[in-house]
């Protein structure tokens, strides 16, 4: 029988080492946020052969005591915290006391730093199977630099396991980026193998906060973004979100910061991609950079073992929050010829592509306000002017009367299958503005028709250049986004079902109904626990009759289960009126007039999200006269 055994000190830090030090890019991760927590404002760090032969890190911080030496190599010995209440309102970074102990295990490293009370600096490295600290006099301004040399040259196990020297710097890179993004007040400098790769100096401003953006993420995401900076509940939330042409094949580019920490977390993901759902093509991923701040005291950061994950008090606020900031910051975007822009206009002078729609200016202001571009005047347009818009947005009207009145529908109110209703391009107040006294007395953003291009798309010309429009995924968006307002505006009528559907869960999910009754009854289901593992769906809203309640009802437990929330009855819902406006839409190849052109492009300036199409597809391009010179080698 095996004897219980107490383990040496180093073999139990080599245990530890395994949660904490994964790679070269952990060891850097920990030893930042060290000096980050101790003040510094500049961090010099020197890395080796992706970080396995060699990482220096060199900070200005408050330095460590000669005194506190000894201690900062031990395990669980921290500045950090002191009590219980310490720990549930971590302000710091660290608060462990593991890391130094952790790494010093499987590497050769030494500790050398100046306090800013003491006028010598001192030396301290962990030598033999006990760990025991020597502690040297040493030559060193105040602040401290860590030097690790041989990382896992004690655990051949673990290091056979590191990538190549190419991967495992760019994993380090990568913490480098997220680090720096966290504190624009340190200056951060890093090379590898004595090349300097960043040199990214302290940041004052929203200007030279936006060059360091431009250097890390690069200069497309800022000139692709917009900024936000909202508060509301004891919750601010502030940075940068890329607009949905602006999108990613994969998740490389977000970024999320809670009270200055990077986290990956379920919820956050969540909300975020709720807010993105209806403008984003199908496997496209947003970008964002987002700090959330909040009071320590609720949040949880002491979650796993990286620190990555955190845990909220009330998950629930935290994600509503997000959704709807996020939400309205997109929807609220619109072409807008005179706003300023939001990131840095360079652009480089071999470029020669077709802009995407962030190239012309534009404006998140709320679609309630005003457009700026129309004015009354004291001289009216004439008569037969008036006449021609009015009879081109009846034509366009009558257009999707004829085409719908062919099309099988739902009806949101009824749920009955039954011949479409009109969809009327421009609402009553459209209808009105322009019978009344206005002149334009500047181009509008998406600027006038000037012809349309095999009854696909409108030429528009604007103050900037050339404008294409995709006339049937425009119109869709317009439809679909009236739909909504209309099915979301109203209560939304409920059915009873003759046979109500029972349906079989596990006890847990059975719970999780009868806390949820109201998630459900929002949308017009009523679903009640009739037994220990069984629920029954008594009621559904019409909209969704035809489709499958059971396997709905399911889905939507299983989203509440794995995150607390969920928003699959509004996606269904959704997802059927897109199909609506879809089907709704003009199609390709009908012939428009120039009013009925016009008209879709007014509507298309005061709808939220008129940038994609239901599908993400983007409605309209932006070809700068710029662009059309070099078309053509004009002003060479």
């Amino acid at each position: 029988m095996q004897r219980i055994n107490l383990l040496s000190p180093r073999l139990a830090n080599q245990i530890a080492a395994g949660e904490v030090v994964e790679r070269p890019a952990s060891v850097v991760k920990e030893l930042l946020e060290n000096s980050l927590d101790a003040g510094a404002s500049q961090l010099d760090i020197d890395v080796e052969q992706g970080g396995v032969r060699r990482i220096k890190i060199r900070d200005n911080g408050t330095g460590i005591m000669k005194d506190d030496l000894s201690l900062a190599l031990s395990r669980h010995a921290t500045s950090k915290i002191i009590t219980l209440d310490d720990l549930e309102a971590v302000r710091t970074l660290g608060f462990r006391g593991e890391a130094l102990a952790s790494i010093s295990s499987v590497s050769r490293m030494h500790l050398t730093s100046q306090a800013e009370d003491e006028s010598e600096a001192w030396r301290v490295e962990a030598e033999g199977k006990d760990m025991a600290t020597a502690v040297r006099p040493a030559s060193h301004p105040q602040g401290t630099t860590i030097d690790v040399r041989d990382l896992f040259f004690n655990t051949p196990a673990r290091r056979k396991f590191l990538r190549t020297e190419k991967t495992e710097f760019a994993h380090l890179e990568e913490v480098v980026k997220r680090l720096a993004l966290s504190r624009y007040e340190t200056g951060f400098r890093l090379s590898h193998n004595g090349k300097q790769v960043y040199d990214l100096r302290p940041v004052t401003d929203q200007l030279h906060a936006e060059h360091r953006l431009a250097t890390l993420l690069g200069k497309k995401f800022i000139e692709n973004s917009l900024t936000l900076d909202v508060e509301a509940a004891g919750l601010r939330l502030w940075g940068w979100i890329g607009l949905p042409t602006f999108s990613r094949s994969q998740a490389d580019l977000q970024y999320f910061f809670v009270n200055g920490r990077v986290v990956k977390d379920k919820l956050v993901a969540h909300a975020v991609r709720q807010a993105y759902r209806d403008v984003l093509y199908n496997g496209r991923h947003p970008t964002f950079v987002l700090y959330l701040e909040l009071d320590p005291s609720t949040v949880d950061v002491n979650v796993h073992p990286t620190k990555h994950e955190v845990r909220f008090r009330d998950g629930r606020l935290v994600h509503d929050f997000l959704f709807s900031r996020i939400h309205k910051a997109i929807a609220d975007v619109r072409p807008e010829s005179d706003a300023a822009p939001t990131g840095m206009q360079e652009t480089s002078s071999n470029e020669s592509e077709i802009t995407e729609q962030s190239a012309l200016q534009l404006s998140n202001r709320p679609a309630s306000s005003g457009m700026d571009w129309m004015r009354s005047a004291s001289s009216s347009p004439s008569s037969s002017g008036v006449r021609g818009q009015l009879d081109g947005m009846r034509r366009l009207s009558g257009y999707a009367q004829e085409y719908t009145s062919q099309t099988e529908t739902v009806d949101p109110e009824t749920g009955e299958v039954r011949e479409a209703a009109p969809l009327s391009l421009l609402g009553q107040s459209d209808v009105s503005a322009f019978g009344q006294d206005v002149d334009y007395q500047a181009v509008p953003p998406l600027g006038f028709a000037v012809a349309q291009l095999h009854g696909v798309y409108i030429l528009s010309e604007s103050e900037q250049g050339l404008i294409l429009v995709d006339m049937h995924a425009a119109h869709e968006r317009i439809v679909y986004e009236r739909m909504k307002t209309a099915f979301y505006q109203k209560n939304i009528s409920s059915q009873p079902l003759l046979v109500p559907i029972n349906i079989a869960v596990s006890q847990s999910e059975a719970d999780l109904v009868e806390e949820s009754s109201t998630v459900f009854e929002v949308f017009g289901f009523r679903v009640e626990r009739t037994g220990l593992e069984s629920a029954m769906v008594r009621e559904v809203p019409v909209i969704l009759i035809r489709g499958d309640v059971e396997g709905l009802v399911r889905d939507v437990i299983s989203d509440l289960s794995a995150n607390g929330i969920s928003d699959l009855m509004e996606s269904r819902a959704n997802e059927l009126m897109a199909s609506m406006a879809c089907h709704g839409a003009i199609r390709a190849n009908r012939k428009l007039t120039i009013a009925e052109m016009n008209s879709l492009l007014r509507d298309m300036e005061i709808t939220e999200r008129s940038g994609q199409c239901n599908h993400g597809r983007p409605t309209w391009a932006h070809l700068s006269m710029s662009d059309l010179d070099k078309l053509f080698l004009r002003g060479r």
